[in-house]
């Protein structure tokens, strides 16, 4: 801000003509600040120094009221220090300040040092000038409300009419308050305009992102459709996909869309879960079944009594334990591992893979009698080529999710969002979420051309091209999957052992990313899923 021509200051000697031009001098730099801007802190603030520099009304303060409550505090002031600032508060009634908010009339102390009712709470007696020093205070009013108060030191020797400050002062107050309920109402406004684009933007996705599943292309709500016709029965539901597709969104809609939606969603994945620990996570166990068995846990199958359990990558679960699951999906019951005692259970349960479980039934690998059981329902989840139409949907879902969680702002240009349905997307919606997230956190622009994208993507195949990472085997077709020949063959991760990684690896790929949990999954060749149990196993999370 400019600085204001600068009058001689305020002396014993001033004469009223020079009082008179520092009175305008304050309103004219006030007005001018409010014709700027309308924000009550840079307003209120310069106003409260004007009146100390021109006019001698020294410390000036203004104390509102705190919103649904008795209490107030000084909210803007010049000539205290923060301290100062934070001693400031008032109940309504107490000391001078508190009698002003309590009735909303004007207080006038002409002597601190002999008014029983001044506190000296904000400034102590010893920081003020030894001579006579008077308090003045004047409520801030709007609407018939007291809001605040205006207060302000005022040394007695001035040779200045104090009628003339008390003008003045409530000339100030007025305004302030004025000010204040301009805020008020401003805030209000922008309160319900937010409100009501929240609703409007909840109502144009209610079609397209049903129990949160991003798009309206037909093959996606065929997948949709046949869900919603399982949903309120008991049977299992088979979620068949490549890996990526949203097979634990689509096994939470189940369950959403189900009568057990208030009961427990336990979501499991079979991948993570080392071959020993299988029967425990499970079925849980016995204080004593085993040597580190301290107490009895309950295992998932209890955990989700009454609701619904998601075993995602269900084709990794061991030959010994399959017949268990079996027995349990069959009569209902569970044995805890080192128990005796059966406990019924009251569980649906959806199942997912990414492999073909026919094709391994005959290799040996899975039971037949368990894939049956699992197959009452099956449901195959499209992969990205086969609903292009909604890769710009699904983009910008990721662009606003990784604007909001790393504070920046992105956005896509039309043939940036062209050039993004027209990839294949292996990895799916995985793959599409991971690279916008980079996007947004390496682009050095607010808006991304094609170009920019293109040449990001780039990158990013030939890094993955580079990574020494292990290998990825072609996933078998799926039956009844129509043919696409220009389509490259989809991957699969190839799943390792949880003891592939020693504990300084798992460290040193997480100080490599900085703490990123899923670029050091990806740099080992890991799923987010198993990356964080590996942690957990190791003792780092």
């Amino acid at each position: 801000m400019a600085q204001p021509p600068q009058p001689p200051p305020p002396s014993s000697r001033a004469t009223a003509t020079d009082w008179h031009a520092q009175e305008l001098l304050l309103m004219h730099e006030v007005m001018r600040l409010v014709g700027r801007s309308l924000s009550p802190e840079t307003v209120l603030r310069e106003m409260l120094h004007l009146m100390s520099e021109l006019l001698g009304l020294n410390r000036g303060r203004i104390v509102l009221r705190e919103p649904e409550s008795t209490q107030a505090s000084i909210q803007h002031a010049y000539g205290l220090t923060a301290a100062e600032c934070q001693r400031g508060q008032y109940a309504l009634g107490e000391g001078i300040t508190g009698r002003v908010l309590a009735s909303g009339q004007a207080a006038i102390v002409q002597d601190i040092d002999h008014e029983p009712l001044f506190l000296f709470r904000s400034v102590q007696r010893a920081e003020l000038p030894p001579e006579t020093v008077a308090f003045i205070a004047l409520p801030i009013t709007a609407n018939g409300q007291t809001l605040g108060v205006l207060a302000c030191h005022r040394l007695r020797s001035r040779q200045r009419h104090l009628n003339d400050d008390l003008a003045l002062l409530r000339v100030l107050a007025t305004l302030a308050g004025q000010l204040l309920q301009l805020q008020q109402l401003v805030s209000e406004q922008t309160r319900q305009l937010e409100a009501r684009n929240t609703q409007l933007a909840r109502a144009l996705q209610t079609q397209a992102a049903r129990y949160g599943l991003i798009g309206s292309s037909p093959a996606l709500l065929q997948a949709l459709g046949e869900l919603e016709q399982v949903s309120q029965a008991s049977v299992s539901v088979l979620l068949l996909g490549e890996s990526g597709t949203g097979k634990e969104l689509f096994a939470r809609a189940v369950h959403l869309a189900s009568g057990r939606r208030d009961q427990p969603f336990i979501k499991v994945n079979c991948a993570a879960i080392p071959e020993t620990l299988f029967e425990s996570e499970l079925f849980g166990h016995e204080k004593g079944a085993f040597t580190g068995a301290v107490a009895a846990r309950p295992g998932w199958f209890e955990q989700a009594d009454g609701g619904t359990l998601f075993l995602d990558e269900v084709g990794e679960l061991p030959l010994g334990l399959q017949s268990k699951l079996l027995r349990t999906l069959q009569e209902g019951t569970l044995v805890r591992l080192g128990g005796r005692r059966e406990q019924r259970v009251d569980v649906r349960l959806v199942a997912a893979t990414h492999r073909d479980l026919s094709a391994d039934v005959q290799a040996g690998r899975f039971r037949q009698d368990l894939y049956y059981r699992l197959n009452v329902i099956p449901i195959r989840l499209p992969s990205l080529r086969e609903r292009r139409e909604d890769i710009q949907a699904l983009a910008l879902h990721f662009v606003s999710r990784a604007n909001q969680a790393h504070q920046r702002n992105v956005n896509l240009t039309p043939e940036a969002l062209q050039a993004l349905a027209q990839q294949d997307w292996p990895g799916n919606i995985r793959e599409l979420g991971n690279f916008i997230e980079r996007l947004v956190l390496l682009s050095g622009h607010s808006s991304v051309s094609q170009a920019q994208l293109l040449r990001l993507l780039r990158q990013s195949q030939s890094g993955a091209q580079a990574d020494n990472t292990p290998a990825l085997a072609p996933a078998r077709a799926w039956p009844g999957r129509p043919a696409d020949d220009a389509a490259p063959a989809p991957l699969v991760r190839d799943y390792q052992s949880t003891h592939a990684h020693p504990v300084a690896q798992l460290q040193e790929a997480l100080q490599r990313h900085h703490g990123n949990q899923s670029r050091a999954a990806q740099s080992l060749g890991l799923t987010l899923r198993q990356f964080a149990y590996r942690l957990r196993k190791a003792g780092l999370r």
